[in-house]
C-alpha cells in the first residue's frame, strides 16, 4: 500500500525480512558486491538490520557497498560508511574498516585521475595505513589482513609518482 507524500515523492512501507531469511539475504547481499551491484546489496543489508540492527556480517557488507560506490562519485557515501563504524562491535573492526574507508577513498580519487589529486590520494592511503597500524596489535589471532591492507597502500605510494605529500609553499612576506 502506496502512502503519497507529496506529488513529486511516493513513499511506501516497506516489507519487512524474517529472521529465518537473515542468512540467505546476506548471501545474496555479498553477490550482488560481486556483481558491482552496491546499491542492491546495500538496500538488502538495511533489510537484515531493520530485523537485527547489531548483524555484524551485515554492517561490515553494507560498509563495503558503500565504498564500492566511491569510483562513482555519489555524494554522502563517505560519511554514511563512516557512520556504520561506530556500530562496529569490536576496537579491530572499527580500525580496520575505518583503513578500508580510507584506502577505497583513495583508490577511487586515483582512479579518477583528477590533475592535482595525488596529495589527496597520499592522504588518504596514509590516513588509512594508521588505522591498518591501529588495528594490527588488536587482530585476531592469524589475521593479517590489516598487514596486507597496509602493504598494499604503500605499495600504490611507490607505484604513482605524483602520490606524494602535498608540498606547502613557503609564505611570502609583503613589503611596503
Amino acid at each position: 500500500m502506496a502512502v503519497i507524500g507529496t506529488e513529486e515523492e511516493a513513499m511506501f512501507t516497506l516489507k519487512r525480512l524474517s529472521g529465518e531469511a537473515i542468512e540467505a539475504a546476506l548471501e545474496r547481499a555479498e553477490r550482488y558486491r560481486l556483481l558491482n551491484e552496491p546499491w542492491e546489496a546495500e538496500s538488502i543489508c538495511k533489510d537484515v538490520l531493520a530485523v537485527d540492527p547489531g548483524n555484524r556480517r551485515a554492517l561490515v557488507t553494507m560498509l563495503l557497498s558503500l565504498t564500492d560506490r566511491f569510483t562513482r562519485r555519489e555524494p554522502g557515501t563517505m560519511a554514511a560508511a563512516q557512520e556504520l563504524l561506530a556500530r562496529l562491535d569490536s576496537e579491530y573492526d572499527r580500525c580496520y574498516y575505518e583503513g578500508i574507508i580510507f584506502e577505497r577513498r583513495g583508490k577511487a580519487l586515483l582512479n579518477q585521475g583528477a590533475p592535482g589529486c595525488g596529495p589527496i590520494v597520499y592522504d588518504q592511503l596514509r590516513r588509512a595505513m594508521e588505522c591498518y597500524e591501529k588495528a594490527e596489535p588488536l587482530r585476531p589471532p592469524g589475521n593479517d589482513a590489516a598487514l596486507l591492507r597496509w602493504n598494499t597502500c604503500a605499495r600504490v605510494i611507490m607505484a604513482h609518482d605524483h602520490v606524494r605529500p602535498a608540498v606547502e609553499e613557503p609564505a611570502q612576506t609583503m613589503l611596503e
